[in-house]
Parts: structure tokens; sequence; C-alpha cells
């Protein structure tokens, strides 16, 4: 230790490595009868001039009666906070998707959150300090939206919800979240079912579904074959859209196994393939465009959800230039039928039409409700039993009307074929 004067001194020390020395300059002082003393950095760092500027600012601050350990200290604080208040929410949610994104389900989901938070928070908080957003910013983002749009008021809250908690995990922000619903939120908007009435996907009913597949059946396109093997196979349209040659489909066992990130519930789903839904793979593999099963317009792109819907709607195009009913569900408001409305017709048609258990068609559509259908997963042998009912599933969508009404014993109605809509 070499005393320069007034409290500064040069210390040096051995350094870990084999010759070297480490020296650094100490502001040493007394301060209510206690000894204490202030590093001021490194002799690389700092020349001697410095370090002498340095201790003559210490001994300022003792004369003014001020601790020169705790004045640095409460510097560095606020440091700190002024470079948090830089941190704007817009940085901290792109920062928060980076992280997480590449543990999201498909590209939809990632370009969901993107678009919410620039359409509805990004112009109202986007370019604020993380630490300065509070209830009242939060409310001018959701009191527009959560009565004519809840459903996507809901989700823009849960998403400015997890931001702003990952910004507080990461040191960004100290308040409590002004996003959080229980105990906060939920005294200042109305709950979700108070304005937002959920409604089941339009379907068709299940005495119509043999007459709808000879139609299907007769449209041209790629998508008419991916809506026909969604029907047969009772899946998710993103689910059908997003297989891949490779990896998925088991020709040989007639099995194609949804891995569970490309799940709904994120747990994988063995589908038995009946011969239907084979000769459509087959179809498709004869005309393969690129890594998908039924690809899109785009290179390396599957299959479009509109494109699916498109069938649909042109089917009931044509049906209405022939003056024929159109296909609707008489249940929503006639309202036309879409693709996942196909696993509701399949599910009545288990409960009003079969003996079929009520666990086997959950199981079907991997629902996975209830300690049965929970069971037959562990047991591992639910895939035979889905079979046979995904068999007779194929088997009534295959035939004429006439003999599917026969075989279910159950009259045709037509009462829910609205014409003109």
């Amino acid at each position: 230790m070499h005393a320069d004067g007034g409290g500064l001194y040069l210390q040096v020390t051995n350094s870990k490595e084999a010759g070297q020395l480490n020296k650094s300059w100490l502001f040493r002082f007394a301060l209510k009868g206690k000894e204490r003393q202030k590093g001021l950095g490194s002799l690389n760092a700092i020349g001697l001039s410095e370090a002498r500027d340095a201790a003559e600012h210490c001994r300022k601050l003792l004369k003014e009666g001020k601790d020169p350990i705790k004045v640095r200290d409460a510097e560095r604080a606020a440091q700190q906070t002024a470079k948090a208040r830089s941190v704007t929410f817009e940085w901290c949610a792109t920062e928060y998707m980076k992280a997480h994104e590449t543990g999201w389900r498909n590209a939809k989901h990632r370009q969901q959150w993107h678009n919410t938070l620039s359409t509805y928070a990004y112009p109202i908080i986007g370019k604020l300090p993380i630490d300065a957003i509070d209830t009242g910013l939060v409310m001018q983002i959701l009191q527009p939206i959560w009565t004519e749009k809840n459903e996507t008021a809901s989700r823009v809250r849960g998403r400015i919800e997890t931001i702003l908690n990952w910004a507080r995990v990461n040191g960004h922000r100290t308040a409590e979240n002004p996003a959080r619903w229980q105990g906060h939120l939920n005294h200042l908007l109305p709950a979700r079912g108070k304005v937002h009435k959920v409604e089941n996907h339009p379907a068709l009913p299940w005495e119509q579904i043999p007459e709808f597949m000879v139609e299907l059946r007769q449209q041209e396109g790629l998508a008419a074959k991916a809506l026909e093997f969604v029907i047969l196979t009772g899946s998710r349209s993103g689910e059908a859209r997003g297989i891949p040659w490779e990896g998925e489909i088991n020709a040989a066992d007639k099995v194609w196994t949804v891995p569970a990130h490309r799940m709904k519930r994120e747990r994988e789903h063995r589908v038995p393939l009946t011969s239907p839904a084979v000769a459509v793979i087959e179809y498709m593999r004869g005309v393969r465009q690129n890594d998908y099963v039924f690809p899109g317009d785009k290179a390396d792109d599957p299959l479009s959800d509109m494109a699916l819907t498109e069938v649909i709607r042109r089917m009931n195009e044509a049906r209405k230039k022939a003056g024929q009913p159109v296909w609707v569900d008489p249940k929503q408001r006639n309202r036309e039928v879409v693709p996942h409305g196909f696993r509701s017709s399949f599910r009545d048609w288990v409960d009003e039409a079969t003996s079929f258990p009520d666990w086997l068609a959950e199981a079907a559509l991997a629902h996975a409700k209830g300690d049965k259908v929970e069971a037959a997963y562990k047991r591992g042998d639910a895939l035979a039993k889905r079979r046979k009912l995904m068999e007779a599933w194929a088997e009534f969508c295959g035939g004429s009307v006439a003999a599917k009404e026969a075989a279910v014993d159950t009259p045709a109605s037509h009462d829910a074929l609205q014409p003109g809509l």
C-alpha cells in the first residue's frame, strides 16, 4: 500500500497469474469513528491525476457530511433506473418473442402475436418506457375493443400481461402488473362470458355427410382432397394441412402420428388411416409438389386454411346456380358449414347412429376428456378400437345416401338444407 496523501493510496497485490501484479487506487477515510475505503479504479484505467481528482471529490463529500460510498451506490442505482426507463414496451415485446417463438406451435401463432400487438398495443404504449405502463394505459388499449372484439381483446390483454411479467423478471420494471385479470382488471371490465357468446363452428348434420362426400369427391383441386382427408380422419384442419411427407405417415401400418408440437393439447396423437384416407395420401403422392402432403401455392408452404373453406363455398355457389339447397348448419342460423364443423358432425354421428362408447369418440378427436380417455391412452390399446370406429365412419361417408340410411336405420332429413342461402 503506497500513500499519495489526502487519503489516496495505490494498492499493489499479487495477481493469480504468475509474475503479475494488480495495481488499483483506493480512497481511505474515517466516518463516525469507523475506517472505510472506496475503490477508485485500476491504475491501468485511471492515472495519477484522475485518481487525485477522485480523491478530492471524496474529501468534499466528507466535508458535506456525506458518505462517498453511499453516494457512489446511489449514483449507480440512478443510472440503472434511467437505463430501465429507456427500455420500451415494444423492445421488451420483441425480446420476449425472440426468446419464446421457437417453442410456439406454428408460424400462424407467431404472426398473431406480432399482428395483435402491432395493431392494438404499440400505437399506445409501444414507445413508452416499460416501467411507465400503468392501468390507465392498459385500459386505453382494451376498452375500445373489449365488447366488439372480445376474443381478440382478451388475447391482447394476456400478451401484455406476459410481456410485463417478463420485463419485471428481467429487472426492467418494478411495479405490479397492470394487465393482470384476477383482482385487478376484472373489477374494471365485464367478464368475457357477459360480452362474448361462444358459438360452435357451423357443422353439417351427420345425416347429410354421405351426400356431401359424393359431391366433394367430384370437386377438382388439391384442397378438395385435403378436406376429404380432414373429414375421414376427424382431424383439425391445421393438423392435416401440416403433414410432411417424411416422419408422420406410416403407410405400412396405416397410421398417421401427429407430433405433440403440432397438437392443440401438445400431446402426440396417433390416427388410424382407413382405406379411403390412404387413397387420398396415395393420390397426393402422385402429384407431390413440395415437402407437404397438401402443398400450398408457395414452394415451401402447406395448403392454407382458407383453401378448404373455399371448397365448400364453391360447392354452395354451384348449388345456388342450380337452384339446389346449400350446405348449412340449421342449429347455427343456417350459417354455411366450415371445415372444423365436420368434427362435430362426426361426434353427433357416433352418439346418434352407433353404439361406440362416448370416450372412444373423444379419443378419436384428441379431446382427451375424462378418466377413461386418459386411461385408454396410457394402456396403449385405444388405437385398435379407434380404427374400428374410423372404418365405420369411412364406410358411412363413402356409400350412397340410401345405403347409409339403411345402415344406420335412421331416415335422412333435408330440412336443414336451405335453398338459395
